[in-house]
Order: C-alpha cells, then structure tokens, then sequence
C-alpha cells in the first residue's frame, strides 16, 4: 500500500495480527539484518513500555508486549497506510484463469463475495490460498510426514516479580531455591502424571507488563490441524491441559503461587503444515552454513533450528540446534506451477529442518515484506512476479533500510 498499490488484507478473525494476537505468540523471535518489519513492529508494539525487561538467551532478544494494545495497534497501522482491511472474512476459492491466480472468492459477513486482483500474497501460514490453486507442496518431514506439535498458549498474572521466574526452553539454566533445574522439575513432573503427556517443558516469557508470564507448554503430537476433526480434537486435549500445567506452576514454580489464567489463544498455535515447492527449496545446509543469494531479499535471517518433537515431548534433535544467519531467496517466495502469487512466513519453499529456522515471526515479517513489495511492484508493471526484476524488489528494500549485501 505504501507503494500506491491499491490494497486489500483479508483476515479470517476479528482482529489482525495472527499468531501475536489471535494464537496469544510472545515474545517476537527471530530476525533479519538491517531496518525490516520486524523493527518497525516492534517498535510500534514497544511504544510507552521501553522501561519493560528485555531478556537476551539462547532464542536471541525476547521482546514482549501488550496484546491488548497490539490488537488496536496493528489495525491502525494498515487502516492509516491505506489498507482496505476485510475482518471476519474467509477465503473461499480462488479465481484462476489457467495457471494464474486473478482473485479470489471470499465470504464476508455480507455473503459471498469476489475479489480480483493482479497478485496474491499468501500469508495464511497454512497456505490455504496456494493449496486452493493447485501449487505443490510437501507436509512435515521426510520419511514420516509427521508434523511440529500444536499448541495453545495462555497468559497468566499474579506473578510476584520480587521472586518470579522466566524460562525460555529445556536447556535453560534457570533453578529453583533448592538449587534443582527448573527444567529437570518439569521433566520430573511429566514423569509423574503430574503434567501432561509430552510436556516436558513448560515455557515462561515476559510479556511488556510487571506480573505476567506468557505460557508456552501445551502440546498435542499426530493430529492434522489442517482437518476440522483434528482442530477440535486438538482444542479440547490442549485447553484440558491449562489446569494440570498451572497446578504444577502454583507448586513448583517461584512466584506462581497466586498465579491465575488472564487470557488464552482463540486460535491453535500451529508450527508446521504445508511447505509449498517454489522455485529454489532454502535447505538444510543453507540454514547450517549461512547460504548467500544473488536474489536474496532477506539477509541474514536467523533463529535457532528448533524443531519441537513430532512424536513426542521435548526437542526432536535433543534440543534446538545452532543456524547461521542466512539469506532467503526471492525464488523461495515463489511457488511452482502457479503465476500470480507469492508465498509468505512458514509456507515458503524450504526443507522441513530449514524451516524450522524460518517459520518464527520476526522472519516471517521480513518475507511478508518483501512478498508485499514484490506484489506491488508486479502490479504496476503489469508482470506476473516470476517475471518481475528481483533488483527492484531489493532497492525498494534498501530504501527502506534493509541491508541485503553486507560483506560477512
């Protein structure tokens, strides 16, 4: 929009922001190199809390936030840039003429509705916009096909500050007073009934308010969340667990004793589904290495290769392993097959281990960038993105602050 492109954002909730507002996801993980959407978000969801805590671990700067303000905040920033925003509106089919996209069929609260355009940026993390159109794809891993945990995070208050604990993950260093891991008390707990199956971990992360902890520990293994059985499966078994996981923190954990649920997710916290094949597949070595681009549009992306068990609790590699900051290729935004459309946040083109890299939200924002100012681009020159000079997108880019070419 930014661009004069003429714009629409169709959300399929009541409020914007997906995985941050919606799934209840803090803090922001992940990040790319230079001034991207990532810093602009941040600095638009930190405004008025720049004396809240910042923790730096394992997982990188942990920025929390106020979900409260990010719901009206987030819808602000599109309405001001432009945006002609379409809430509770759900995608339908899309309208192709042979291999290329040219709209798409919602349904609004108004009814069924057509919506034409020169590009579509597919940013449903499921890729429901892709799938509909016939793009290949891959689901969960190689030889299995077993997918990342659900989860279904929550927020509590009544955390005594004076005393209480954060935990980013299992091999946090953090100990209780009688000098025991935090992290071995869960797996202690799990092995006694006490948490439920596969919660080995139970995660807590500031959020930008004194007393609140978010909770990051719910998890449901083997169900397909791409099936209306298996989303509601999966909401009943994962909000069975809040109570038993607060029961143990109240126990457990130093400064939960007066601990209570404030708010939880209204939508499932769903790390992997449908992996779109595009043009260049970003793979394991990439990630491992810190891969270079001549189409790069984002460099240096980075987080930890954190791939939560499929078929059980705990980490699937022991724990989560080193990555080095690489480039994502314009080429991986697009998918196979299909013209007029690109692809954004975790249903990129890549390999399951890379994305378990990618699929956070500061790298997500990043792509969804660049996916936007492609489109926009495409769209005034009147080409499919396939055809569009990937340099343009990267001065577009570099303008806005992005650094795409640093030496090392």
């Amino acid at each position: 929009a930014r661009l004069g492109a003429k714009t629409a954002l169709v959300e399929r909730y009541g409020i914007l922001g997906g995985m941050l507002t919606s799934g209840h996801v803090q803090p922001i993980l992940g990040r790319a190199e230079g001034r991207t959407m990532y810093d602009e978000i941040v600095e638009l969801l930190s405004e008025g809390h720049e004396d809240a805590p910042k923790m730096v671990t394992r997982n990188g700067t942990e920025i929390g936030f106020d979900l409260e303000e990010a719901k009206y905040r987030l819808l602000k920033l599109c309405v001001d840039n432009g945006v002609y925003v379409y809430l509770q509106t759900v995608v339908a089919d899309v309208i192709k003429e042979e291999t290329r996209i040219t709209g798409l069929r919602v349904c609004t609260p108004m009814g069924l509705q057509e919506l034409y355009a020169k590009v579509v940026v597919d940013s449903t993390g499921d890729g429901f916009v892709a799938a509909l159109s016939g793009a290949p794809f891959e689901i969960g891993r190689s030889g299995d096909g077993k997918c990342q945990p659900v989860t279904l995070e929550f927020t509590v208050d009544n955390v005594d500050e004076s005393v209480g604990i954060t935990a980013w993950g299992g091999s946090d260093p953090v100990t209780l007073p009688d000098g025991t891991k935090y992290s071995d008390a869960c797996k202690a707990a799990n092995a006694r009934g006490e948490l439920p199956e596969n919660v080995t971990i139970v995660r807590l992360h500031r959020t930008a308010n004194s007393g609140e902890r978010n909770v990051n520990a719910t998890q449901v293994n083997g169900r397909n969340s791409l099936t209306v059985e298996g989303i509601v499966e999966s909401e009943l078994l994962l909000r069975q667990q809040v109570q038993p996981i607060m029961d143990f923190l109240r126990k457990t954990a130093p400064g939960f004793a007066n601990a209570k649920v404030k708010s939880s997710a209204s939508t499932l916290g769903v790390r992997e589904t449908r992996r779109f094949v595009g043009e260049y597949v970003l793979s394991d070595t990439d990630v491992e290495v810190g891969a270079r681009f001549e189409d790069v549009v984002v460099h240096k992306a980075w987080f930890l290769i954190d791939i939560h068990n499929p078929v059980g609790g705990g980490q699937a590699e022991k724990r989560s392993q080193p990555a080095t900051p690489y480039d994502i290729p314009y080429r991986s935004l697009l998918p196979l097959e299909i013209d007029g459309l690109l692809l954004s946040g975790r249903n990129i083109s890549g390999t399951h281990r890379a994305h378990a890299s990618y699929r956070v939200m500061g790298v997500a924002l990043a792509t969804g960038q660049a996916a936007g100012v492609a489109a926009a681009l495409s769209a005034q020159e009147d080409c499919v993105p396939r055809a569009l000079d990937y340099r343009k997108i990267q001065n577009v880019l570099a303008d806005y602050g992005a650094q795409l070419f640093a030496e090392n």
